[in-house]
């Protein structure tokens, strides 16, 4: 009598389904897919060894994040570039980001900036480039750019406003991987150094004015990949 494979348990399932999910945010981000290609759940589910609802649960997942889209045939792709898309994305940032640092640096406590002063410690330390990652950002470097950022609005304490920025940074960091081999010397080192002593200086106006010139300069880097 053959023997039947057991189905997995819902634990097993969610270990599996964050398995792919982290496999296929990682190869997004590192551009292993064109902007618009197609991700197909039946491909992925017999390249990954699991089953089609393992696969939609980390492409909804993925969905969720911005890292993909959900087509009209119920099938999914990469988000496509979109200059008009990614205009909407920086509006949205100059309009949210510099409030969420008012009211950090409003708020913020000291070990706030305790916290900033070390993010900013470690992003300036982070090398940008390595020579495994060729002409685009290393993974350490923009990790550590997304932790400098993230601190520096922390200290506003509104988690619902903070879950905005992280949805806003996802979709704008993979715009900005898919460029940023175009522009090798935008690493915007000044401007964060200049971005930590404002805020620790408790000078909203002046944080506020570098952080929206920080954005449009992000923003312009990347509606000119299309030029």
């Amino acid at each position: 009598m053959a023997r039947t494979v057991d189905a997995p348990t819902a634990p097993e399932k969610q270990m599996l389904s964050e398995q792919v999910y982290a496999q296929l945010r990682a190869a997004i981000m590192r551009g292993e897919y064109a902007p618009g290609d197609a991700l197909k759940p039946q491909e992925l589910s017999r390249q990954q060894g699991v089953s089609l609802a393992v696969v939609r649960e980390a492409l909804v997942r993925l969905v969720g994040e911005g890292l993909a889209d959900r087509l009209t045939n119920r099938g999914f792709a990469v988000p496509a570039f979109s200059d008009h898309r990614w205009q909407q994305i920086g509006e949205a940032r100059r309009a949210i980001e510099p409030v969420l640092l008012r009211m950090s640096i409003e708020r913020g406590d000291v070990t706030w900036e305790g916290e900033v002063r070390a993010a900013h410690h470690r992003l300036a330390r982070t090398p940008v480039y390595t020579p495994q990652d060729g002409e685009y950002y290393s993974e350490e470097w923009a990790e550590a750019h997304r932790v400098f950022h993230r601190t520096l609005l922390q200290g506003c304490g509104n988690p619902v406003l903070l879950e905005t920025f992280d949805r806003m940074w996802v979709a704008s960091e993979l715009a900005r991987r898919w460029s940023s081999h175009r522009n090798p010397e935008r690493d915007g080192i000044e401007k964060h150094r200049r971005l930590e002593e404002a805020a620790l200086a408790r000078d909203p106006d002046t944080a506020a004015d570098i952080l929206i010139q920080h954005l449009t300069l992000t923003t312009a880097a990347l509606a000119d990949r299309e030029a």
